[in-house]
């Protein structure tokens, strides 16, 4: 079983370093030229991009991940987290709640995590030791359901998570373990952009001032190098959280200018495979760094993603499973996640 220790330490960046891939045939990197004029650009599939190796490999995680939930719809522990985590996995691959080959593990995921909606807003279950990660996930996956599904139910819920939220944040802008105002850290921030801006789009109100809130935070993090900080007060940059940073921009609206543009630059630098992408948590960074490089688009995409699904797929278990810092369910659902980016149905993908 894993504990709430062990879950806390891979979503706070700390503890698990792989050993390095190597042999990573890849196109050439991106000039860093231009930052000042950074745009995003499309994201047009590539040649090869989604290919019968990497179908392979998602059919066996997804049914190892179906195998391992438990009864009442959680996984592991019965983290929130890793439970929405997993259901995310499913939902990536076209599930929903009783649609798909998946939609019953879909069904019995969201209905664990909806008998754990506290009437405060709060999602968390009674031993999620850092309940606003569990926040940020579960209202992620119920926004991400809301919005294809608009299934009963759900709206009041993703509401009051909603507005928990945003109650939350403290007056730089970020937000940290606990459901009240505490000076924040950038990995428990951007799991709160990314459930506000799939509320957005599901059709939930979010108070621009939150957003525009979120943006300072991250931009007062940003060091010379275009990496960012944890939290105000410290320095130095690495991978995951820079990850991190990246998307909490481009959730955030921000798609051009010199501070994206420094920042996709850096996490560029960081490809799977190199010593720089084994700084911090594995799956956590990934599963930043490859939705950043996906909504940056054009040549930026085209070197990160060859790169990524190798290293993925040489990482997976004969099982079917991958190992990550918090056990092999939540290793298991980010390698998936990640790895159906290209099939591009997560709503949250969109720009």
């Amino acid at each position: 079983m894993v504990s709430n220790k062990s879950v806390a330490s891979a979503c706070a960046l700390a503890g698990f370093i792989a050993a390095m891939l190597i042999g990573i045939d890849v196109a050439a990197s991106p000039a860093a030229t231009n930052l000042k004029n950074f745009r995003a650009g499309q994201t047009s599939p590539l040649k090869n991009e989604y290919n019968p190796k990497i179908d392979s490999a998602i059919n066996r995680g997804l049914k190892w991940l179906a195998a391992r939930q438990n009864s009442n719809g959680s996984f592991d522990s019965g983290s929130t987290a890793i439970t929405s985590l997993g259901a995310l996995a499913f939902v990536a691959g076209g599930n929903l709640p009783n649609q798909g080959p998946y939609g019953r593990n879909v069904s019995r995921a969201l209905h664990y995590v909806l008998a754990h909606c506290h009437h405060s807003g709060l999602i968390a279950a009674q031993n999620d030791g850092t309940p606003m990660y569990s926040q940020g996930f579960s209202t992620l996956f119920l926004a991400e359901i809301y919005g294809e599904s608009h299934a009963a139910g759900l709206r009041n819920k993703l509401q009051k998570a909603v507005r928990l939220i945003v109650d939350t944040q403290n007056s730089a802008g970020g937000w940290r373990y606990q459901p009240v105002v505490m000076p924040g850290d950038l990995s428990v921030t951007i799991c709160q952009v990314m459930a506000l801006r799939a509320a957005r789009q599901a059709g939930i109100g979010v108070p621009r001032r939150t957003m525009r809130s979120a943006i300072s935070f991250v931009r007062r993090l940003q060091n010379p190098d275009g990496g960012f900080s944890y939290m105000l007060g410290m320095s130095g940059s690495d991978f995951a959280r820079s990850a991190a940073g990246v998307a909490l921009l481009f959730y955030s609206g921000v798609y051009k200018g010199s501070v994206i543009g420094r920042a996709v630059n850096y996490v560029n630098g960081c490809l799977p495979g190199t010593p720089l992408n084994m700084q911090g948590n594995y799956f956590y960074g990934n599963y930043y760094g490859t939705q950043a490089m996906f909504l940056a688009g054009g040549k930026w995409w085209a070197h990160w993603w060859p790169a990524m699904s190798k290293n993925l797929l040489s990482r997976q278990q004969s099982n079917g499973a991958w190992v990550g810092g918090a056990g092999s369910s939540y290793g298991t659902a980010m390698a998936l996640i990640i790895l159906q980016i290209p099939k591009r149905l997560l709503p949250i993908l969109q720009k």
